[in-house]
């Protein structure tokens, strides 16, 4: 086989594609991490779309995206209302075109003591956390087998790869995350889509903010003592990693695990 042909091996007919021809949704977008990811692909020229819970907000980010130049839409989003994702993901369709890539950054944390979560609290963070990653991967996938190319990125935690006490219905929640990247990545492997996961730990955001606020989370420095690399991270570094897994060049790297915490978890 000579290297042209091994070259062209895996890719679509519209590999030469540039970031500019990819449509990227991104749940969870109008803050934190999903708001970082969506500033990194609108500024690497990738139709972006703002998915969240928060319209409002949704729409600041996105207008925010257009004045610095780049193609965005947002749209309010629940993700664990079925027919809202398929509806949103319709109107993106409508608006920009197939979707190329997912990233679902949409998530809920809570903290409990085991005997204290209630069925209540257990169904809610489950139904965000991984009903809603099914939700909308069930809602991309069918444009991305039609263009024989796609790219997933579910943002889990380093609570599903360490285990962590008073989060169990976070951290169970997270790692059936993790548990059902793998089983997609085997599944659409053949089809040219991949699916990684980010599992953050360390990240200033105002999630943590907020949950060091009720005194569930330490402040910062101490937090930053416990990491190997010396400092929190940034949504900007998760967003680095998931630019990279969504590009041409990471298309032999699906069903992974990539850990973005500055050492904390090896």
């Amino acid at each position: 086989m000579s290297d042209t042909n091994r070259a062209d091996q895996g890719r679509s007919p519209d590999s030469r594609a540039t970031a500019a021809g990819r449509v990227a949704v991104v749940t969870g977008g109008a803050s934190g991490i999903g708001r970082s990811i969506c500033e990194s692909f609108a500024a690497h020229g990738y139709r972006t779309a703002v998915l969240d819970i928060d319209g409002t907000a949704a729409d600041e980010v996105a207008e925010k995206l257009r004045a610095d130049g780049a193609t965005a839409l947002a749209h309010a989003v629940d993700v664990t209302d079925r027919e809202a994702v398929f509806e949103a993901m319709r109107q993106v369709r409508a608006e920009f075109g197939p979707i190329d890539i997912l990233v679902t950054s949409a998530g809920l944390v809570g903290f409990a003591p085991f005997t204290e979560i209630t069925p209540q609290d257990w169904h809610r963070i489950v139904e965000v956390n991984l009903t809603g990653t099914f939700h909308c991967a069930q809602a991309v996938i069918p444009d991305m087998l039609a263009a024989g190319w796609g790219r997933i990125v579910t943002i889990s935690s380093s609570s599903a790869q360490r285990g962590s006490p008073g989060m169990v219905h976070y951290t169970a929640s997270k790692g059936a995350v993790v548990a059902m990247t793998k089983a997609l990545a085997r599944e659409y492997a053949p089809c040219g889509i991949t699916v990684n996961t980010i599992p953050p730990s360390g990240i200033d955001t105002p999630m943590s903010r907020r949950s060091q606020e009720t005194g569930n989370l330490p402040d910062n420095a101490t937090m930053a003592k416990a990491i190997p690399v010396g400092r929190l991270g940034a949504g900007a570094d998760i967003a680095a990693a998931c630019l990279f897994l969504c590009s041409e060049q990471a298309g032999y790297i699906t069903g992974q695990v990539l850990g973005v915490n500055g050492g904390s978890v090896i």
